[in-house]
């Protein structure tokens, strides 16, 4: 164990192989040649305002930038890359989009930046079989055009339109994941680049089937490794038939409570919803302001439903009944697309209206999920919690799920802020923790959240993860500083 564990944090020292004598850390001219000999001149960058761009994502974690970032064009490129920087030490750090929210991308040692946004092809389509095979830079909105003559579509929807493999890599969910599922349940088979170049296909090589009982579940080990286990090339995704029809909602209520209660009684009473989405009354008030909406404000909740048109009109009505009864008014039904699309996009847009109450801020964002029994508990304890801060924010989430975000807009130079809203998060987390809940519900845990990871899983359950990183990654390069 000793020996395994040691392995894990090799690392976390400086690494030397091609680095610069001259500059610890930095690539030398040799390595940098070589890395442009496997990909092309052009596909090879060290300008400072390009590994800038690479070293941070949508979170308030400061930029770390690589040393350099690539861009290779298939997967022998992938392959070929990952066997130089291992063989020479270097650490690799996957990017996609970059759209994350827990510092995933930051080069916390510096290394090589695979950007695999040019590897964007739909390999393969098997409309019988419902599945599709994509390259990591195909997003789930280029997908979903390429499907929409097929009456076929892939629901995972976290919001930003974001790479489908950097989706599977972090384990993302979204709004339609109470009728859909999130990627876990929806990738069938990875390809996976490992630390030293080698190539896996998880579930074997081209196949796509529903279910298997063959050995250890290898996918699902690398859907929310965060890039700390390999570097994902492809993913066959499971699509779904396309809804005959479509209906969206919103309705108001007069506390967090209940709109809470009504999500919980619409999921006890087996209503087939498709989305069910909180807003506090703050998100409300943005919403309204940045989206240009005329809702009230107050806590709400949105909707969505799928199916024919006799099977909505039932859901619709025992969801309508539900809602009365829990005190909901300022109920409203959007059936066509325009009007549906404008109320979904001010949803995926909260993030950005939060932000603008507070111009020249950033957003911090957290990210809990508990048994749906406990989470009208959870959602009022911290509304009150917010409230008790002095923070600026609101309340958003997948209810359906249990999933929800408290959305802080934090001046990144006030120090004293910035603890308090770390704090926040943290007394959140274990709040989550203490109801039986996960410190992360789709976010992933990338730099912040390594400590309650421990405390969610235990002390056994930290070494059998080290041991697993030792083993497939011993020299600690790919993604350093993340997860573990």
């Amino acid at each position: 164990m000793a020996r395994l564990l040691r392995a894990a944090t090799w690392g976390l020292v400086p690494w030397r192989g091609y680095c610069s004598k001259s500059q610890q850390g930095e690539l030398s001219e040799g390595f940098v040649e070589a890395l442009k000999a496997i990909v092309g001149s052009p596909h090879v960058s060290t300008a400072a305002v390009v590994r800038e761009q690479h070293g941070h994502d949508e979170s308030m974690y400061r930029c770390h930038p690589p040393n350099a970032v690539v861009w290779p064009q298939n997967v022998d490129q992938v392959s070929r890359l990952a066997a130089l920087c291992y063989g020479q030490g270097v650490p690799i750090i996957p990017f996609g989009t970059g759209t994350g929210l827990e510092g995933g991308v930051c080069a916390m040692q510096g290394g090589v930046c695979i950007n695999l946004t040019h590897m964007d092809r739909i390999v393969e389509l098997n409309s019988e079989d419902f599945s599709v095979v994509v390259e990591p830079g195909v997003t789930r909105k280029a997908l979903n055009t390429h499907l929409r003559d097929t009456g076929l579509w892939f629901p995972v929807d976290p919001g930003a339109d974001a790479s489908l493999c950097g989706m599977a890599a972090t384990g993302a969910s979204g709004t339609n994941t109470v009728r859909y599922g999130n990627m876990r349940d929806n990738v069938l088979n990875l390809e996976v680049v490992l630390p030293d170049g080698r190539l896996l296909h998880t579930a074997g090589r081209g196949r796509h089937f529903r279910k298997s009982a063959a050995g250890y579940n290898l996918t699902g080990l690398f859907v929310g490794s965060e890039g700390t286990l390999g570097l994902i090339t492809a993913a066959t995704l499971r699509l779904h038939p396309s809804p005959e029809a479509t209906v969206a909602a919103t309705c108001a209520f007069p506390s967090v409570q209940a709109a809470v209660d009504s999500t919980v009684n619409i999921l006890q009473a087996a209503v087939p919803v498709a989305r069910i989405e909180f807003l506090d009354d703050v998100a409300m008030d943005a919403c309204n302001r940045y989206s240009k909406l005329n809702c009230a404000v107050a806590p709400t909740l949105f909707l969505e439903f799928h199916g024919s048109e006799q099977a909505l009109a039932e859901q619709l009505q025992r969801t309508e009944e539900i809602t009365r009864n829990n005190r909901a008014s300022h109920f409203s039904w959007a059936k066509e697309a325009e009007e549906r699309s404008r109320l979904w996009a001010a949803r995926h847009n909260a993030w950005y209206a939060i932000l603008a109450l507070r111009p020249g801020c950033k957003g911090y964002s957290t990210d809990v999920c508990v048994p749906i029994s406990r989470l009208p508990e959870i959602l009022v304890q911290t509304k009150g919690d917010l409230k008790a801060s002095g923070l600026t924010g609101a309340i958003v989430g997948h209810v359906g799920d249990g999933n929800f975000h408290c959305i802080l807009s934090v001046n990144p130079n006030d120090a004293e802020e910035l603890h308090r809203a770390k704090a926040f998060s943290e007394q959140l987390g274990r709040q989550a923790l203490a109801l039986h809940g996960t410190c992360t519900g789709e976010h992933g845990i990338g730099l912040g959240k390594r400590q309650l990871l421990q405390e969610e899983v235990g002390t056994v359950g930290m070494e059998t993860m080290q041991q697993l990183k030792a083993m497939l990654d011993p020299r600690n390069l790919m993604n350093p500083g993340k997860v573990i």
